[in-house]
């Protein structure tokens, strides 16, 4: 099945073909009216006209048979070099390249199911991808400029689960291909609070159980963000003074999160793992039983149950089904940590 998005790539062939087929049928259509041809004879007339090949008429014209034909191969002549005209475009300026691709990552994002939808890829949607892709998720990425989507391209082509889809994120249709309605989690990062307001509206009313996070241009967007359905509303702006001031007040603590960022020598990450994912041996066990620091070299700093966090849990926290714990690591660590623990 064709989507919206590949149609739109091949519209000008399709419509060359229609055409094209059309002066068929109109053609062994007036063969019979004009001229009393069966079937048969009306379509070998028709294609004899149409390829040009100057082959014997079935029998003589009429003057209206005449006056037909003649405005036929008129008809034609422009209808050939009209398709003519539209096939070497595709295939000497990738069009059809680019449906094909076009239409091998639709089967793709066909099957995926529980992924995240990045809409925009400027300064903030491209961190966030680089961040989901660190943390081997699958994702869309919906963009309509031409220079950042080729920049998504160069980075993510080749990646697997990764699927990257030119239009409008905020048209219905380049969301439903891009599997809203199967989605968990959609981030806009649109430059316009408009168009975040827009695909939080879709978003929602497509995928209900759908979580949202937003991006704002302007503080007094959010709560309009939050009326509309998102759950998370982020303002570059404010976070960006608020960091900077930080580098002041507390310096230490900055370098220390720059650190989970992944800048400085010591790249440490955080990282989470529900208790339905751990493998059933370590299940219903206390934190001093399980060892996660001795075995992993991870730190456990905080514990999430029915009631709440729970920040730097005691060693007597039990890891009860519904849970989430919160570890702290280096690359290797966190690696160590969630093949040892986690049963995917």
């Amino acid at each position: 099945m064709l989507t919206r998005t590949i149609y739109k790539k091949l519209r000008r062939l399709f419509f060359a073909l229609g055409l094209f087929v059309a002066s068929i049928v109109v053609g062994v259509e007036a063969f019979q009216y004009t001229e009393g041809y069966n079937l048969q004879d009306a379509f070998y007339m028709t294609t004899m006209i149409i390829s040009t090949t100057g082959m014997n008429e079935v029998q003589k014209l009429s003057a209206n048979g005449r006056l037909f034909v003649s405005f036929y191969v008129i008809f034609n002549l422009v209808v050939f070099g009209y398709f003519i005209s539209v096939a070497t475009s595709y295939i000497f300026e990738g069009g059809l390249k680019d449906a094909f691709k076009n239409y091998m990552s639709n089967r793709v994002a066909n099957k995926m199911k529980d992924h995240t939808i990045v809409c925009g890829y400027g300064r903030n949607g491209a961190k966030a991808c680089e961040e989901l892709c660190r943390s081997n998720m699958q994702f869309a990425i919906l963009e309509k400029d031409a220079v950042k989507l080729q920049e998504a391209i160069n980075l993510y082509e080749n990646k697997k689960n990764i699927y990257i889809l030119e239009g409008d994120a905020t048209a219905d249709e380049l969301l439903i291909d891009a599997g809203v309605k199967r989605a968990k989690t959609i981030i806009s990062t649109l430059g316009e609070d408009a168009d975040n307001v827009f695909v939080t509206l879709t978003a929602r009313e497509l995928n209900p159980n759908i979580k949202i996070i937003a991006k704002a241009v302007r503080e007094s967007s959010v709560p309009k963000l939050m009326r509309a359905g998102a759950h998370h509303v982020v303002v570059p702006e404010i976070m960006g003074g608020t960091h900077m001031a930080s580098l002041v007040t507390r310096p230490d603590v900055i370098e220390f999160l720059s650190m989970l960022n992944g800048v400085g020598h010591t790249e440490l990450r955080l990282e989470e793992l529900k208790v339905s994912e751990m493998k059933e041996e370590y299940k219903g066990k206390t934190i001093q039983k399980l060892d996660v620091r001795g075995l992993t070299g991870v730190n456990i700093i905080a514990y999430k149950d029915m009631d709440g966090f729970m920040f730097n849990p005691t060693p007597e926290t039990i890891f009860e089904d519904g849970g989430v714990a919160i570890v702290l690591g280096t690359e290797n660590e966190i690696r160590t940590f969630v093949s040892y623990f986690s049963k995917f």
